[in-house]
């Protein structure tokens, strides 16, 4: 199977702190492509032109990383990033859902001072979208799952946290202690998201 997207997406980390977690990224090539030129480098495989893509080996394109970790669960025979318990697996969901919110939010920012010029970024705009952070960030803080138990949900609020180190979008770790320490108890737990 090819992954096509970049190192530097967390939504690729997600998929690959997956695979490998579940032993299954000796079956995966990641295929880096040029997030800036989406058109040609994406475009065939995603009609959003979104990162990241999974290539089957029958050709068959899966999008986006919450469908790719659901399919990575089916083949490593399932309940082990979606719990098949229905109200586990709603938490699950719910936590992802809250990862993948402050991951968007995060990613506009970043945007937003990738491809606007200074003179033209709103800065009302960028305030709405760190305030989505830093809320996402507070309920997290308020109800953490544990870190030990790898879901879905876990995964993209660990890949959230590591995506705000990664590109400064607030300064979680001085606002957030509980959330600190809950990424070092993850990190211990799942060694994929070092490697990653």
């Amino acid at each position: 199977m090819l992954l096509r997207g970049t190192t530097s997406s967390p939504f690729v980390r997600k998929v690959r702190i997956a695979a490998q977690h579940l032993k299954l990224d000796s079956q995966i090539s990641l295929v880096t492509v040029d997030a800036l030129n989406a058109v040609e480098s994406i475009g065939p495989d995603n009609p959003l032109r979104k990162i990241p893509v999974l290539r089957l080996d029958n050709g068959r394109r899966l999008y986006d990383s919450r469908v790719i970790l659901e399919y990575l669960d089916h083949l490593a025979g399932g309940d082990r990033l979606l719990p098949k318990d229905w109200d586990k697996r709603l938490d699950a969901l719910t936590l992802q859902a809250l990862g993948d919110g402050i991951l968007d939010a995060g990613v506009l920012v970043v945007y937003e001072g990738r491809h606007r010029p200074a003179e033209i970024h709103h800065e009302p705009w960028l305030a709405y979208q760190r305030g989505k952070i830093e809320r996402g960030l507070e309920a997290f803080a308020t109800a953490p799952p544990d870190p030990t138990h790898f879901t879905v949900g876990t995964l993209a609020l660990a890949c959230a946290l590591g995506y705000l180190d990664f590109r400064k979008q607030v300064d979680w770790r001085a606002t957030q202690p509980t959330l600190v320490a809950w990424l070092d108890r993850f990190r211990a737990a799942v060694p994929a998201y070092d490697l990653t």
